[in-house]
């Protein structure tokens, strides 16, 4: 299926594109091409309700004309003359940015690893309809599920290539399959819904639909009946899906943006210990059918496995090439690719799992609260100030003994990653990876 994707015509197409752009007047320019197909199809109570099948295309050039630059894009390529010379002419008029620029040409990437990117797999939408089924069936065997909510399956084809007018061209496509359910039990007015789901590059490598399906009608069902609780202070276990979102907010933190806006609580922090001793956080672009895995970088450029957290002590931010410059260091080959130019960010990111399985932290706690659900976006990027509501499970004895709802958990960023303590069950499917999480001694605000 991979034919369906023509690297070699999007190679052209951008190079096309910075050939127009240097006899337009630019100094220097780049020229990303990504295409894509999509084929998703849900299913309700059995039957298919949606299929959609997606192709589309589009080329993004970005120009600079001194430290003044400017960035045009475009669906079809019919006269790339005319679109050079529209983006020299916009970057003309537009205020100078100090920083901005390529790669330094030596940073370049020179050869490209095989990453294990591309599942040939071909799907079409009846298999991905039986997948659906095949999870919806299992979600309304579990005793207590009353309704379907739907189940949905997916797959997508990606090529990208980047060229740029000081000698890179590069390529890489990947593929991705998904595939989620989502329940609900109990009758009227004391309903409740839980989901579950797997994402995937490669098809062998998705769990099974009836495991996921049964999932999500064990975990609405574990949800009935829930009970609000008093307002106070507890430990609290993430459970590893509730856990992502805490990386989330570590990852947003050291990103090199961020930090050059002033708008991040740990800016100051490099080279002291944000977590505790033993804690490692990695960032791994190259990581084997990675859900983030890259052969480069959205400036044509690549950096190492990097440690950003290392014995608990803040080792590197997330650069790209005019972060690294407003902040007087070397780049980490961290750069994403927007329309408009790059942006630092994290690639395959993993919070190292821990010794102790979540049952004995919850033995070893007693009482507190199991976190499965998040809601909102209460997180202050520039105090660490913390306040999301939260559903899950209060449990007594290290044994959850009702459900719970309607509640917030408050605290502060700095205070809740110097105690959080990291379970051992990872799960590395996900770009962001980590296991579940204890914390002790937050703010639990209830009735």
């Amino acid at each position: 299926m991979s034919e369906a994707i023509d690297q070699s015509e999007l190679e052209k197409r951008a190079g096309r594109l910075v050939d127009a752009a240097k006899r337009a007047g630019a100094d220097t320019c780049d020229a990303v091409a990504i295409t894509g197909v999509s084929l998703s199809v849900d299913v309700r109570d059995g039957k298919v309700e949606e299929t959609d099948r997606a192709e589309g295309d589009d080329v993004t050039l970005r120009v600079f004309v001194g430290k003044r630059t400017a960035s045009v894009s475009a669906n079809v390529l019919d006269d790339p003359d005319a679109l050079a010379e529209r983006a020299v002419a916009m970057a003309k008029v537009t205020p100078e940015d100090a920083f901005a620029g390529l790669a330094d040409p030596e940073r370049l990437v020179t050869s490209f690893p095989d990453l294990e990117m591309l599942d040939p797999t071909e799907m079409e939408a009846s298999r991905l309809g039986d997948l659906a089924r095949e999870a919806e069936e299992a979600a309304l065997s579990v005793s207590g599920v009353s309704k379907s909510g739907g189940a949905g399956a997916s797959w997508r084809l990606a090529g990208v290539v980047l060229v740029t007018s000081h000698g890179f061209s590069g390529s890489y496509m990947s593929s991705r399959h998904g595939l989620s359910m989502t329940a609900v039990a109990g009758e009227g007015t004391a309903m409740e819904r839980d989901f579950d789901y797997d994402y995937r590059m490669f098809l062998e490598d998705m769990e099974r639909p009836a495991d996921i399906g049964r999932r999500a009608g064990e975990r609405a069902v574990r949800r009935l009946n829930p009970r609000k609780i008093s307002t106070r202070t507890a430990g609290v276990l993430y459970e590893s899906r509730a856990a992502r979102s805490l990386l989330g907010h570590f990852a947003g933190a050291v990103n090199g943006a961020s930090i050059a806006r002033k708008t991040s609580f740990l800016r100051d922090k490099m080279g002291e210990r944000v977590f505790a001793p033993g804690i490692r956080i990695v960032d791994d672009p190259f990581k084997p059918r990675g859900a983030a895995t890259r052969p480069f970088d959205g400036e044509g450029t690549s950096g190492p496995v990097l440690n950003m957290i290392e014995d608990g002590v803040l080792r590197h931010w997330f650069l790209d090439g005019a972060t690294s410059r407003e902040l007087g260091l070397e780049p980490n080959g961290r750069a994403h690719r927007g329309g408009a130019g790059t942006a630092p960010g994290a690639t395959n990111l993993t919070f190292m799992p821990g010794e102790k399985t979540p049952e004995e932290l919850m033995k070893e706690m007693g009482e507190g609260l199991l976190v499965t659900d998040l809601i909102g976006h209460g997180v202050n990027g520039v105090t660490g100030d913390y306040s999301r509501g939260a559903a899950g499970f209060w449990f007594e004895n290290g044994e959850p003994v009702h459900a719970v709802s309607e509640i917030t958990i408050a605290g502060n960023l700095n205070d809740m990653f110097a105690r959080l303590v990291p379970a051992s069950d990872l799960d590395a499917r996900y770009s962001s990876a980590t296991p579940s999480m204890m914390i002790e001694g937050l703010a639990i605000a209830g009735e």
